[in-house]
C-alpha cells in the first residue's frame, strides 16, 4: 500500500508519518520542503502517482474563516484533483469535533473542507479531533483584557497529537468510511479551567475569565460544541503526560 501525506512535516502530519510506517506501508511525504505546493498544484501529480490512499492533513496558520476557507478550498480540491488523476482509493482528510455545530470561523472552513471530500467521486474518510492540548494552551496566552485572559466554559476532551496520528493512520489503512470518526482525549475539562491550569504551569499569574462569548478560533461555542460523541475513539493522552513533556 501506498500512502501520500500532504502536510507532512507538520506536528501533526510528522507523527503521522511515523504511524504509518509502524503499520508497515510505504509512505510517501508531500510537503514544500519537498517542492509540492498544494496551493498551486506544484509537484502534486508527480508526488500522488500510483497513491492508494491520500492524507490530507494539511493546515493554515490563519484561523480567520475567509482564510482558511480559501487556503482550504484551494488546496483539498487540488488535492482531490490530483488523487483522482493518480486513481486515489481512499482519501483521508483530518478535521474538526464541532464543525457542524459551530459553523463560523476556522470550523465553518473546515466543514467546507469535509464537503469537498464527500462530493469527491474518491472514497473518503473523515477523522475529526478534538482541540489540541498545544491549541489550547496558546489560546490561554492569546485573548488577553485589562481583567485577564477571556476563554470560553465550553466543555472539551482534549486530545494528544500523537493520539490524533495514530486514529488517522487507523483510517487510512483501513476501509473507507464514507463518513467520519471522531477522537478525543480520556479527560474531560472546560477550556476557561484548562485554560487556567496551562498559565499556573507556567508561572502566569493572570486571571482566567470564563466568558461564554469569547471565541474559539473564530467561533462562539455553546457548552457542548467541542464535546465528542458517544461512538468517538477515546485516546491516552492525559494532561499530566502532556505537561511532563512540553
Amino acid at each position: 500500500m501506498r500512502v501520500v501525506v500532504a502536510g507532512a512535516t507538520g506536528r501533526i502530519g510528522s507523527r503521522t508519518v511515523a504511524r504509518l510506517r509502524d503499520h508497515g506501508v510505504e509512505v510517501v511525504s508531500v510537503s514544500r520542503r519537498q517542492g509540492v505546493d498544494v496551493t498551486t498544484g506544484e509537484g502534486l501529480p508527480q508526488a500522488l502517482r500510483g497513491a492508494d490512499v491520500v492524507v490530507d492533513v494539511t493546515d493554515t496558520p490563519s484561523r480567520t474563516e475567509l482564510a482558511s476557507a480559501q487556503f482550504f478550498g484551494t488546496a483539498t480540491g487540488n488535492l482531490l484533483q490530483a488523487a483522482a488523476g493518480a486513481g486515489t482509493e481512499h482519501y483521508v482528510v483530518l478535521s474538526v469535533v464541532g464543525a457542524e455545530r459551530a459553523q463560523a470561523g476556522y470550523f465553518r472552513a473546515k466543514l467546507l473542507q469535509e464537503e469537498q471530500a464527500r462530493r469527491s467521486p474518491i472514497p473518503h474518510s473523515v477523522v475529526r479531533a478534538t482541540p489540541f492540548f498545544e491549541s489550547v494552551d496558546a489560546l490561554s496566552r492569546s485573548d488577553v483584557h485589562a481583567d485577564g485572559v477571556h476563554v470560553s466554559p465550553a466543555r472539551t476532551r482534549p486530545a494528544s497529537l500523537d493520539d490524533v496520528a495514530v486514529t488517522v493512520a487507523h483510517v487510512a489503512v483501513g476501509i473507507p468510511l464514507f463518513g467520519l470518526l471522531e477522537v478525543g482525549g480520556p479527560e474531560e475539562f472546560r477550556l476557561n479551567e484548562l485554560a487556567a491550569t496551562l498559565l499556573a504551569s507556567r508561572g502566569d499569574d493572570r486571571a482566567v475569565i470564563a466568558d461564554p462569548y469569547a471565541p474559539f478560533f473564530g467561533a462562539v461555542l455553546e457548552e457542548r460544541t467541542l464535546l465528542p460523541g458517544g461512538e468517538a475513539h477515546v485516546g491516552h493522552g492525559t494532561l499530566a503526560q502532556w505537561l511532563k513533556r512540553r
